[in-house]
């Protein structure tokens, strides 16, 4: 077995092959740029190179820089996770040269499948099914106009070297295509440093399913089941789960041996996946196959047992495979959370800067059930503006579909971030829709649900009622600490009353409590729709300054998101969000008589809506604007963002130009 092998990436992904060849007792070298010098992957790494500046085009994505790592630490072999060089066929061609082993697949099949053009040849050529499509190089947005036109809106510009959404974009008429077509070949080469885009059919209401293969050098290849990933958003997967609620038996075994024929037609050698695009009839298609590990892995090692990255290692060592298809079996259900620096409440633009607080759900696994983190990041560490915004991967796996999505939600509940924004308030949110629960899936889920952005929901009935419980006991909690505090100090303490009002934005819940200091905190009563019964006890070890309240309130474990504000919290539980305040009565009436603060109006300014770089500015001082109009593109965290017109108007000063880089909410453009 090796025994030293160089990671060629970076972020979760790089300490995600760490920790296997930790255990598998293989020492390992972590490469990183100026931005990642404090980074995770670095210090888990028994050694380290520094291989150049921040840009991934100056660090990461140079095989020479890598293959010098190798050789200066003496690492016998490479793994390159996924992103950056995975599916470029040069690297492992540049390896060999100097003697060194790719964990992956050989050149010739990076070649056939790693090519998006290329690998749709290949699959027609295996008799596998394929979308419509043109697969030849397009020279022009003209030229891509006239291909859709002939092929029929909608239709899907893909980049040929893309991948996780990147360079990638659905156009339903000719100004969409048009559009579509410029920024697919911009982002295709900044973020692979190749613009060829082919185009072809989008299919309507589709859901995407991938079929994991693994092949060894001699011939062997098995599929490992599947995975659904059809919550995406802008065609960058959120939630992965493993099995998928859609296939039967049949279907499965159809697309595996598919995946399968496709792998071995192009002598695959390495874990692999292979997406099809299905309608809900389960009718399938072939999309692409990626040559690498996938990003959602680990949903398919929780249901199978099986270590991906081992399995890697092993092979590319020149093993056999030690597993048979009759030996794969699929054991309960696994969902994942990617968890993103961005903000959800501003259409999930992109955030960096300082994790001031950093605090997931403790890792466990017990009787079928399971919570996994992958990451790579650390409280006090940064999210960078020149790589993927991903933070985390929380994986839970239970026995049932329904009970891991549960699972999930309880660890999205209890997962603390603070110091950027981030998507953990969509994720629980989205835990608790009737559609993804009920498993009515596809590609549009996200766009069709929330078709105006994201923004928490109001908590109402059962919420309600727990984040009052929630809310009175701390507020009981910190007036105990300030009656006892009085009577050490030889004061009179206050009172204890009884008698609550929990204001939940704009709604009142009364309650009463039962219980003095030194007994077991309950609420005797809750009115109205936010009725949880009465008499329910309330247990936890919660203490002022902690971001998560966790205890039980009547007997079922319950985590509650804290932002303290003044004279109160905000709290978020299952996706529901409020400031919320403790009174007595007569406080109570008293607050209701207090003015609010009347929020600034930037009607008339183009906020730059993250941190990010100018890449173009589309309109002049004086000139008209309509709604829908392009004014700028903003580029963050490899994506292009189009900034447009809200309503129509006239500019009255442009405050930024191409190549600037901007803070958040600076602004862009002034209008009349």
């Amino acid at each position: 077995m090796f025994t030293k092998i160089l990671i060629a990436n970076r972020g979760e992904i790089a300490c995600r092959v760490i920790k296997t060849a930790r255990r598998m007792g293989i020492k390992t070298v972590a490469v990183y740029s100026e931005a990642d010098a404090q980074a995770m992957h670095v210090t888990m790494a028994d050694e380290a190179v520094a291989i150049g500046p921040p840009p991934a085009a100056q660090s990461y994505l140079l095989i020479d820089k890598i293959v010098a790592a190798c050789k200066a630490t003496g690492a016998e072999a490479v793994h390159p996770g996924y992103g950056f060089l995975s599916e470029r066929e040069a690297f492992p061609v540049a390896l060999a040269k100097e003697g060194i082993v790719f964990i992956g697949p050989n050149p010739g099949a990076i070649a056939a499948m790693g090519d998006k053009i290329e690998s749709k040849k290949a699959a027609a050529a295996a008799n596998v099914s394929t979308v419509p499509g043109h697969l030849g190089e397009i020279a022009d947005a003209k030229e891509a106009v006239k291909i859709a036109e002939q092929i029929g809106y909608p239709v899907m510009i893909k980049a040929s070297a893309g991948g996780g959404g990147k360079g990638m974009r659905v156009a339903f008429d000719r100004r969409e295509c048009e559009e579509g077509f410029v920024l697919a070949r911009s982002e295709a080469k900044s973020s692979f440093g190749d613009d060829r885009v082919f185009i072809e059919k989008f299919i309507v209401n589709p859901r995407h399913i991938e079929i994991q293969v693994l092949g060894d050098k001699h011939g062997n290849v098995i599929y490992l089941g599947e995975r659904e990933c059809s919550i995406q958003r802008r065609n960058q997967k959120v939630i992965e789960e493993a099995p998928s609620p859609l296939l039967d038996e049949k279907t499965r075994k159809a697309m595996g041996e598919q995946a399968v024929a496709l792998a071995k037609a192009v002598g695959y050698d390495s874990a692999g996946t292979v997406e099809f695009v299905a309608g809900q009839d389960r009718s399938f298609f072939f999309l692409e196959m990626n040559t690498r590990l996938q990003v959602e892995h680990p949903v398919t090692e929780m249901i199978t047992g099986i270590d991906l990255v081992e399995q890697m290692i092993r092979v590319a060592y020149g093993e056999k495979l030690s597993i048979k298809q009759k030996d794969v079996k699929l054991d309960g259900w696994a969902v994942e959370s990617r968890i993103y620096a961005e903000d959800p409440f501003r259409n999930f633009l992109p955030s960096i800067g300082r994790l001031v607080r950093y605090r997931p759900p403790s890792e466990w696994s017990s009787k079928g059930r399971a919570i996994r983190n992958d990451t790579g990041v650390f409280e006090g560490g940064e999210i960078s503006m020149f790589y993927d915004p991903m933070i985390a991967k929380l994986v839970t796996h239970a026995p049932t579909r329904l009970e891991a999505i549960e699972l999930q939600a309880q660890a999205l509940d209890a997962f603390h971030i603070a110091g950027i924004q981030h998507n953990i308030p969509f994720l629980t949110a989205l835990m608790q829709h009737p559609r993804w629960r009920e498993a009515r899936l596809s590609t549009g889920f996200i766009a069709e649900e929330y078709p105006n952005g994201f923004a928490a929901r109001v908590p109402d009935g059962y919420e309600l009622g727990i984040l009052a419980a929630v809310a009175a006991a701390m507020d009981h909690l910190g007036n105990a600490r300030r009656r006892h505090i009085t009577q050490q100090m030889g004061g009179q303490p206050f009172a204890f009353a009884k008698r609550r009002v929990v204001r939940i934005g704009a709604r009142d819940v009364h309650l009463e409590v039962a219980g003095g200091d030194k007994e077991p905190f309950r609420v005797a009563k809750i009115n109205g729709d936010g009725t949880l019964g009465t008499d329910i006890e309330v247990v936890s070890q919660w203490w002022p300054g902690d971001p998560v309240w966790s205890g039980t309130i009547g007997g079922q474990d319950v985590s509650v998101q804290v932002t303290p504000l003044l004279n109160g919290s905000r709290l978020s539980y299952r996706g529901a969000s409020a400031d919320v305040r403790v009174y007595t009565e007569s406080e109570a009436a008293l607050a209701s008589l207090m003015p609010e603060k009347a929020a600034a109006d930037t009607s008339k300014l183009l906020l730059c809506p993250m941190p990010g770089l100018i890449k173009a500015i589309h309109v002049k001082v004086g000139g008209e604007v309509k709604a829908g109009d392009a004014l700028a593109v903003v580029e963050a965290m490899k994506m292009e963002n189009v900034l447009r017109a809200e309503r129509d108007g006239t500019v009255k000063k442009v405050n930024a130009t191409a190549g600037d880089s901007l803070a958040v909410d600076a602004v862009i453009l002034e209008f009349a």
